[in-house]
């Protein structure tokens, strides 16, 4: 699987590892320029080393929910256009802002991705991506509510939390459950668990599904 331009794999330390070029964010290696991309602490990452087709290249147009203090949604501005970041915790939101200071092409939102009308006036309509890592309960419904957001042929990038979403239950049982709701809106195209960086986690491709014909 290729990667997207301006993702390589980069020698750190002896060893070879995904990385972009940009401004170091959360103490990660860097080499000649390029700083190393951990997949153990990035589920989009984790997608990428398991080689996932994700569909996502450079220059996309791109809406990333879940944004926190900037560790995966710097490497994504790294490569991508304008990179809209939406975070709903003040805390690491003011961490974000100093991430932002080397990007000019990544905005900052806080707001809650649950409530996408709040941001709505801010992000760009037909974005190639959207990237998904929120841990709240009803994951899927969130990526049915930003689905608006996204160009017809997008992607959805999706981090499904199993205990995020219901911690006494199997996580297997979690999946299929979200699953299921996210197909009312979206044609998943690929599934996978991200073990061994993350645990009880399913990473999820997905497009928008076409509106019936009238």
């Amino acid at each position: 699987m290729s990667l997207p331009a301006g993702v390589e794999r980069r020698e750190f330390d002896g060893e070879m590892a995904l990385a972009t070029r940009g401004e170091p964010v959360y103490g990660e290696p860097t080499a000649d320029g390029w700083r190393r991309w951990d997949p153990h602490r990035s589920k989009l990452g984790a997608l990428l080393e398991l080689g996932l087709d994700t569909g996502f290249e450079a220059g996309d147009g791109v809406l990333y929910l879940g944004a926190a203090s900037g560790t995966t949604v710097s490497h994504v501005a790294d490569v991508a256009g304008p990179t809209y970041a939406v975070e709903f915790a003040p805390r690491p939101v003011r961490d974000l802002l100093s991430v932002c200071e080397s990007r000019p092409n990544l905005f900052p939102l806080l707001a809650d991705a649950r409530q996408p009308a709040s941001y709505g006036h801010v992000v760009e309509a037909n974005l190639d991506v959207i990237v998904q890592d929120v841990a709240t309960t009803g994951q899927a419904a969130v990526a049915l509510e930003n689905a608006r957001f996204l160009a017809p042929d997008g992607r959805l990038l999706l981090s499904i939390k199993a205990r995020s979403e219901d911690v006494t239950r199997e996580p297997s049982a979690v999946f299929e459950e979200s699953i299921e709701t996210l197909e009312s809106g979206y044609e998943v195209l690929t599934t996978r668990e991200l073990d061994p960086f993350h645990e009880d986690h399913l990473g999820v491709i997905a497009t928008p599904r076409a509106p019936p014909a009238e």
